[in-house]
C-alpha cells in the first residue's frame, strides 16, 4: 500500500488505490456506486444517478473560465475480473492487491482495474482538488461496460448538457483516438444426453493454461494462443486416433478476453494410455513451436481423475468438439481506410457447461463496418448450426466513426506538442468504446479517447505504466484550460 500511494501524481494513485478496495465487478456496481455517493456528499458536489445507475458529478468552472464550453470527463465503474487459477480470490468482497514492479504497476494474481479505474481516480482527484484550472466539468461514470456497455446504452437523453466529451479509456499515452470498432455477440448452445460413465475406461483431465489472454479487441491481432482451439485442436486430432468419451470441457470466461485456460475430460480405452500420452506430447511441442514468440509460457498437461458420474452422449460430443475446431477466431480482415487497424476479428470466448445439460459457446465479432460485423456473426453462427446448435446473437453496440476535422482533437493535438514538443498519434481503435453509443443519444458530441499505456488488460498479466499516468494527467489539465468554443 506504501508503494502505491508514494507515486506521483499523488492525487490521482491516492484515488486509484481507493477504488482498488472497493469491489466493483461488472453487474455488481453497487459498492462503488455508493463510494461516488459518498464522495460526491464528502465534496458538496450535486450528484445525478439514472435508473441504470449511471452517475453525473457536476462541478463549476473556476475562475476566470466560466466562459469555456461545459466538458464531460467519461470513464466505467467497472472491471474484468480474472485470475489465476492458483490465487483465492473473491471478486464480490476482496480489495485488488497492487505490486509496484519496476515502471509497472500490477495485481498480485488478478486483474488490477486500471482498465477504466485510473480513468475513474483522474476525475475524482479534479473533482476534490481546488487548484486545478478548468470550465464547468461534467463527470460522467458509466456502469457495465464491459459485458455489453448496458449503462451507455441505457443512458438518456438530458442526462448530460456538455457539447465535448473526453473518453479517459484508452491504453497508449501519446495517442489520442478518434474512432472504434462495433461488437456483437454469437451464442451456441448444445444440448447433450447425459450417459452413465463406463467403469472400464481410464479418465484424464486434458488442460491447457499459461497463457497470456488479453483484450479480445485491442490484442486480438497479436496472435496469443486461444485455450478453446488449442484444447479443440488436441481433441479432434485425439478422436481420429482413439475412442474416448467426453465427460466435462470448459475454457475461457469472459465474452471479451482472449481464453487463457480450459480442461477437459476423457475416458479412454486402458490400452491407448501410453499413445495419448506420446500424441499429447508431440502436441505440445508443436503448439510451443508456434507460439514461442508470441505466448511462450503455454503449458499443456495431462493427469488421472476420479470416474465421472456420467459423460455426454458421443454424437453431441462430436459435433461440439468439430464446431469448436471449425469456429473462425481472431483477425479476419484489415481496414483499407487507416493502414495496420484490424477491421473485423471475432473472439471464440468461453464454453460452460450449465444447468439443463446444456453446454453454452459464446464468442464475440467486432468491426468498424456494420455490414462486416453482421457477416462474420453469420459465418460463426452458421458453423454452430451446422453442428446443430441453437444459435442467438446479442443486440450489439455501434462503432464510432473518426472525424479528423474535431476541434476537440486539433486543440488535444496542439496542446500535447506545446507540452511535449512531439506528435500526438491519431488513431482509432479495434476495441470497443462508449464513445458510438454515446452519438446515438448526443449526436452533436465532440469527442476523443486517451489515457495512459496499459498492457495485457482483462487478464491477471494487466499492468500499467506508472510514468505515463504523469503524462496522461498533465496533458489533460493542459487541455481542460484550452477547450475550443
Amino acid at each position: 500500500m506504501k508503494q502505491i500511494l508514494n507515486l506521483e501524481p499523488e492525487a490521482v494513485w491516492k484515488y486509484f488505490h481507493e477504488i482498488t478496495q472497493v469491489p466493483r465487478p461488472s453487474k455488481k456496481e453497487g459498492k462503488i456506486i455508493r463510494y461516488l455517493e459518498d464522495f460526491a456528499a464528502t465534496h458538496h458536489l450535486p450528484l445525478k444517478k439514472d435508473g441504470a445507475g449511471n452517475i453525473l458529478i457536476t462541478k463549476q468552472a473556476t475562475i476566470g473560465y466560466e466562459n469555456l464550453p461545459v466538458v464531460i470527463l467519461q470513464s466505467h465503474v467497472d472491471m474484468v475480473c480474472e485470475k489465476n487459477s492458483d490465487v483465492v480470490h473473491d471478486f464480490e468482497l476482496d480489495p485488488i492487491e497492487t505490486v509496484v514492479d519496476g515502471e509497472w504497476l500490477r495485481a498480485n494474481g488478478t486483474t488490477l482495474g486500471a482498465d477504466n479505474g485510473i480513468g475513474m481516480a483522474v476525475e475524482l482527484a479534479i473533482l476534490a482538488a481546488g487548484d486545478i484550472e478548468h470550465g464547468t466539468l461534467e463527470c460522467l461514470f458509466t456502469v457495465d461496460e464491459e459485458t455489453g456497455l448496458t449503462g451507455a446504452n441505457a443512458l438518456k437523453e438530458g442526462f448530460m448538457t456538455g457539447k465535448i466529451l473526453l473518453n479517459l479509456d484508452s491504453e497508449d499515452e501519446g495517442e489520442l483516438f478518434i474512432g472504434c470498432a462495433g461488437g456483437k455477440s454469437t451464442m451456441a448452445t448444445f444440448t447433450y444426453k447425459p450417459q452413465p460413465a463406463p467403469a472400464d475406461r481410464q479418465y484424464f483431465k486434458i488442460t491447457i493454461n499459461g497463457l497470456k489472454g488479453g483484450h479480445s479487441g485491442s490484442d486480438i491481432h497479436c496472435g496469443l494462443g486461444n485455450a478453446n482451439k488449442i484444447l479443440a485442436r488436441f481433441l479432434y486430432r485425439l478422436k481420429m486416433k482413439s475412442d474416448f468419451v467426453l465427460s466435462e470441457l470448459k475454457g475461457g470466461n469472459l465474452h471479451n478476453a482472449i481464453a487463457r485456460e480450459s480442461f477437459a475430460v476423457i475416458g479412454v480405452n486402458a490400452g491407448d494410455r501410453e499413445t495419448i500420452r506420446v500424441m499429447l506430447n508431440y502436441f505440445t511441442v508443436d503448439i510451443e513451436n508456434e507460439l514461442k514468440r508470441v505466448d511462450p509460457d503455454v503449458r499443456i498437461g495431462m493427469e488421472t481423475v476420479e470416474k465421472p458420474d456420467f459423460h455426454i452422449d458421443h454424437a453431441t460430443a462430436e459435433k461440439l468438439i468439430c464446431s469448436l475446431l471449425a469456429c473462425p477466431h481472431g483477425v479476419m480482415a484489415m481496414s483499407h481506410d487507416m493502414p495496420g487497424l484490424v477491421e473485423t476479428s471475432t473472439n471464440l470466448a468461453s464454453v460452460k457447461m450449465e444447468a439443463g445439460n446444456r453446454i453454452v459457446v459464446c464468442t464475440s465479432q467486432r468491426s468498424s463496418i456494420e455490414s462486416a460485423k453482421n457477416a462474420v456473426a453469420d459465418q460463426v453462427a452458421a458453423t454452430f448450426r451446422l453442428a446443430g446448435a441453437d444459435v442467438t446473437h446479442g443486440d450489439g453496440y455501434p462503432g464510432w466513426a473518426p472525424n479528423p476535422d474535431s476541434k476537440m482533437l486539433i486543440a488535444a493535438r496542439e496542446t500535447y506538442r506545446n507540452l511535449f514538443g512531439k506528435e500526438p498519434k491519431i488513431k482509432a481503435i479495434h476495441a470497443g468504446l462508449e464513445c458510438g453509443l454515446f452519438l446515438e443519444k448526443y449526436p452533436w458530441l465532440d469527442m476523443i479517447s486517451f489515457g495512459p499505456t496499459l498492457r495485457d488488460v482483462h487478464s491477471p498479466s494487466e499492468r500499467i505504466q506508472i510514468e505515463t499516468v504523469g503524462l496522461w494527467w498533465q496533458h489533460l489539465l493542459e487541455l481542460l484550460k484550452n477547450i475550443p468554443s
